[in-house]
């Protein structure tokens, strides 16, 4: 028998096909339609990166088989491809991979715009400067674009040898065409939401990040029975350097104050700018023994700094600290707060008065290198 299929996506074909070839063809094509249908449904539903790839990668891989599935995204300023997403095999190895344009097959879809099929893994881990050896033996590389924006490309990898088709091309591509605007838009949310988490002059996190740590380590510590050091931390005369030297130097003052106290706490900890010259700091499982030696070892790092502010001509800074600990001196934000800042103030006034400051360690309430009795 001879039965015309009209394909809906490639035009219409004569087939010569038996009653049972044809509607297998059939409903291979409805199955196609309706995982497309899928794909476009569930895109627009997650906002970040991460969560939207793993939509598209699961819907994806009943049409598109593979081993392994990564999403690179292209970095127009240094004319690069950054692997953002990677799930399957070899995924540690990839979520590290950073390709040039032009460079391997990721580099060249993204560079020329167009579909590599079957390309061996191999030439962009080379390309990426890894000497891992992968078991993947075949590729296909679709581009992303949007608004004639190239955003990265969708990759998708198989142990097989020469696994993809013409057919697996051209549901790639058309999974790509709808995907673009999805990671494209997933990628401004991420850079708007890291914006409204960030200082723009030091790069810290700002007091609305802060905050929202603060409060799920609170939480945390209240579960597990854990202490925690919040500190407050001045810069004294502050004022007084952007009123001599300008506001240029301030900014530099300012930068050169967050780096110092972004390498001096661990990985898990936060530093933030809280307000003008003020800084805060967050040390989860800290009490008041380590809080004493951190807020020491902080207040010599800043110190230490100097600031030219002409050629050959330099200034120091000096800072007053104040700590309070989870849960003595109070077990809400609104409480460390009010008892570390209380205690940064006593420590300003020890320092106008002439005191040295820590000057020795003592339990009394009016020394601010100890921690007094609660305050509030």
């Amino acid at each position: 028998a001879v039965t015309t299929l009209s394909s809906a996506t490639d035009g219409p074909a004569e087939m010569s096909l038996s009653p049972t070839e044809a509607f297998r063809h059939i409903a291979h094509a409805h199955h196609e339609i309706y995982a497309l249908y899928d794909i476009a449904q569930t895109m627009g539903v997650s906002l970040g990166v991460e969560d939207a790839m793993s939509v598209i990668a699961n819907k994806l891989r009943p049409v598109v088989p593979y081993s392994a599935c990564a999403l690179f995204l292209f970095d127009e300023s240094s004319d690069q491809l950054r692997c953002r997403f990677a799930t399957g095999a070899d995924t540690s190895v990839m979520r590290d991979l950073v390709i040039d344009g032009g460079q391997g097959a990721v580099g060249t879809v993204a560079r020329f715009r167009r579909t590599v099929v079957n390309a061996h893994p191999s030439t962009d881990y080379a390309a990426a400067g890894s000497r891992h050896t992968t078991a993947l033996q075949s590729s296909l590389i679709s581009p992303l674009v949007f608004n004639d924006r190239l955003v990265g490309t969708l990759a998708v990898y198989h142990v097989a040898r020469s696994f993809y088709g013409d057919q697996h091309r051209r549901l790639l591509e058309r999974v790509c065409e709808q995907a673009a605007a999805v990671v494209h838009n997933s990628a401004l949310f991420e850079q708007t939401r890291e914006d409204s988490w960030t200082d723009p002059m030091t790069g810290l996190p700002n007091t609305r990040y802060m905050f929202l740590h603060l409060t799920r380590e609170l939480a945390r510590a209240g579960r597990g029975d854990a202490e925690l050091t919040f500190m407050v931390l001045d810069l004294d005369g502050f004022k007084d350097i952007n009123d001599t030297h300008g506001h240029g130097v301030g900014d530099r003052v300012l930068q050169l104050v967050a780096t110092r106290l972004r390498t001096a706490i661990r990985p898990y900890d936060i530093c933030a700018r809280y307000a003008g010259d003020e800084f805060v700091v967050v040390l989860s499982g800290c009490g008041r023994e380590e809080a004493d030696s951190k807020r020491r070892e902080l207040h010599d790092a800043i110190e230490d700094v100097q600031v030219e502010v002409t050629p050959g001509t330099a200034i120091g800074i000096r800072a007053s600290i104040g700590a309070a600990v989870f849960p003595h001196d109070g077990t809400t934000y609104e409480h460390l707060l009010a008892a570390a800042d209380a205690r940064m103030y006593q420590h300003k006034n020890t320092r106008r008065t002439g005191r040295p400051p820590f000057a020795g360690r003592h339990t009394t309430g009016d020394d601010t290198a100890g921690f007094p009795v609660p305050i509030g």
